[in-house]
């Protein structure tokens, strides 16, 4: 590189950065041809670009160009450390005249014999995507137009990253998710399942789950939950939760104390999740139903010859963040006569933004009858849901007790 300090031609970048050519790459083919072309525009001897991990706090370094060990060497930099991190914790432009220890973090970058950096943010609708940066090796006065214009290919490039990780958290968390559904529900005796999982179109997948599992001493666990957030980490928080229950169930009878539990390897280990969670076991031999609500919506209950009704049972507060129950949790006692249908569901099945609960309610309520479980499913999700598309990811699970003859 020439290091000249020429201005940058506005219309050069912009065309580069809106090349139709550019949008059917993978993003690692994208970011390499964009860098090459800041590199050119701009005059620079590096160009890199660096992800921002949310949940680490973290910034590694995902393409460059004229420092690939930066990438080799998996270098990452701290939120708020020396420049790069200033510029992510800042969300604004840095520009620096001298790269040494004192002002960088990564010692690459100064023994390399850089004199002049600038970075800006990239931003996607408000969230910090990661930081894009170019430097020269010869002095360097970066201006303020070479900021606004490092700005313009900042968007594009943040535009392209937050689409690729959208689409790859949405697949994995479809397929966390769905692997983590019961693809079979346990053979019992007197007993019938049916399930709908319908994920939402408006957003990413969320952390619905439903599980249905035999425990020891002819005893049936139920269970049904709604994690906090969408997306993968949802997802991921799901799956923890899932396989924590059950381990909790297998030592604890009380769906209470397996609750209590919950809510306390949640807070301790998922600080900044919560979820709702309604828990029940079903006794094979008394047909009794002992359940706790972890702040979950109340199942539906269907006796034989009468309308469905919410069952009457006290909702404790929902599990994690830390909360401190201001009491123990508790558990009620329901019979289940032959006959009887159970409907649990999250509340993506009768919420609507902006509008009232109870006619969503009395809807579900009236096409709960005594049906075959898969039966009322379908009338359920027909009845609330119909042809449109739904905004929130909806689960519903019914059990039915085998009538007597």
């Amino acid at each position: 590189m020439s290091g000249s300090t020429g201005p940058v031609d506005r219309v050069s970048v912009l065309e580069a950065v809106t090349d139709v050519g550019l949008r059917h790459m993978k993003l690692d083919e994208f970011l390499r041809a964009v860098l090459a072309r800041i590199q050119e525009l701009f005059e620079v001897d590096t160009a890199s670009v660096l992800l921002y991990d949310a949940a680490a706090e973290v910034l590694t370094v995902e393409a460059s160009m004229g420092m690939d060990e930066e990438v080799s060497h998996g270098v990452t930099v701290a939120m708020g450390a020396g420049f790069t991190g200033q510029v992510a914790a800042t969300r604004a432009p840095v520009i620096l005249d001298r790269v040494d220890a004192t002002t960088v973090v990564s010692p690459l970058l100064w023994r390399r014999g850089l004199r002049a950096l600038l970075g800006v943010p990239l931003l996607a609708g408000g969230d910090l995507v990661g930081v894009l940066h170019v430097g020269s090796l010869t002095p360097r006065r970066f201006t303020t137009d070479d900021s606004h214009l490092l700005h313009l290919v900042a968007d594009r490039i943040a535009q392209a990253i937050q689409a690729d990780v959208n689409n790859a958290d949405r697949a994995a968390a479809t397929a966390l998710q769905r692997s983590l559904l019961p693809t079979r529900f346990p053979a019992v005796p007197g007993l019938d399942f049916a399930a709908r999982y319908i994920p939402g179109t408006s957003m990413t997948v969320g952390g619905d789950w439903y599980d249905v599992f035999t425990l020891p001493g002819d005893r049936l666990g139920i269970v049904i939950g709604d994690v906090t957030g969408h997306g993968l980490a949802a997802a991921v928080v799901m799956g923890r939760l899932r396989s924590a229950l059950r381990a909790y169930a297998l030592i604890f009878d009380s769906p209470a104390d397996v609750l209590a539990h919950l809510h306390t390897k949640v807070s301790h280990f998922e600080r900044r999740s919560m979820a709702t969670v309604a828990y029940g076991v079903i006794d094979l031999d008394t047909h009794g139903l002992t359940l706790s609500l972890a702040g979950h919506p109340p199942p539906a209950l269907a006796l034989p010859d009468r309308a469905a009704t919410l069952l009457c049972v006290p909702a404790d507060i929902p599990i994690g963040l830390g909360l401190t129950p201001p009491q123990p949790r508790r558990d009620t006692t329901i019979a289940l006569p032959p006959g009887a249908v159970l409907a649990f569901y999250t509340d993506g099945l009768v919420e609507r933004p902006g509008q009232s609960l109870d006619p969503y309610l009395d809807r579900m309520l009236d096409n709960i009858t005594h049906d075959d479980p898969a039966a009322i499913c379908t009338q359920v999700t027909e009845a609330l849901l119909g042809s449109d598309p739904v905004r929130d990811d909806v689960a519903l699970l019914v059990a039915r007790l085998t009538p007597t003859a």
